[in-house]
């Protein structure tokens, strides 16, 4: 135990790390899950068809796959365009190659969340909003988003503590996070299982705070329905 705190500081950094990748790859993810879903309640064939191909593509790549993907093939094919422009050539770090892979990976799911969510508000409030004659923007400020925000928390919640787990797959790409870090300080000392319990304890954190956080956001919308 003695060890661990020895080395609890730059753990703790460790541990920041990891959840500033899940926040930035889940506001991603967010951005990619909004436009697939306004893609998919298109009225237009191509934006439907690109949505589908894109949460059906991406869900079905696993997320090892796809963050060598963007670490080694993204970064070969932007240094060509870069050369080529001669711009020289850029390098993407560890942690912006786990945000763009852990994003898309669960942008696809966000996509289907926020389709759900918009389809579950009823229609006759839309369609009352618009007798109003109220804008599109304004009805989709005042009466569709609060609700479709109501719909979709459970879901939501649900793909962010899903997402924080992924980003233990990111300490292959030689990334400094919880995960990786305490890999390297359990070889050093030869403890590896003490080190690999602290981050699980760790993580066990990260997803009973996540819990509690969406379970208030849930409880504070909900409430908005009931007085509305």
């Amino acid at each position: 135990m003695n060890i661990v705190l020895e080395y609890l500081p730059i753990l703790l950094k460790a541990s920041l790390l990891t959840v500033s990748l899940a926040v930035c790859s889940l506001f991603l993810a967010t951005l990619l899950g909004a436009l697939g879903a306004k893609g998919k309640l298109s009225k237009e064939k191509y934006g439907r068809e690109y949505a589908n191909a894109y949460t059906a593509i991406i869900r079905g790549i696993p997320d090892l796959v796809l963050i060598l993907l963007i670490y080694f093939g993204f970064q070969k094919m932007l240094n060509v365009v870069t050369e080529g422009l001669g711009l020289g050539i850029y390098s993407i770090s560890p942690f912006w190659a786990g945000v763009l892979a852990i994003g898309f990976i669960y942008g696809a799911y966000l996509t289907e969340t926020f389709r759900g969510a918009y389809n579950s508000v009823p229609q006759g409030q839309k369609e009352a909003a618009m007798s109003l004659g109220l804008s599109s923007y304004r009805r989709f400020i005042k009466v569709v988003l609060p609700q479709l925000i109501r719909h979709a928390l459970p879901g939501y919640g649900n793909v962010f503590q899903v997402l924080i787990k992924s980003t233990a797959v990111v300490g292959v790409l030689g990334l400094n996070d919880l995960v990786g870090l305490a890999k390297d300080a359990g070889q050093s000392v030869r403890m590896p299982f003490t080190f690999n319990a602290f981050t699980l304890f760790m993580y066990l954190i990260f997803y009973f705070f996540a819990s509690w956080v969406f379970r208030l956001l849930e409880r504070r919308y909900a409430e908005k329905g009931h007085r509305s």
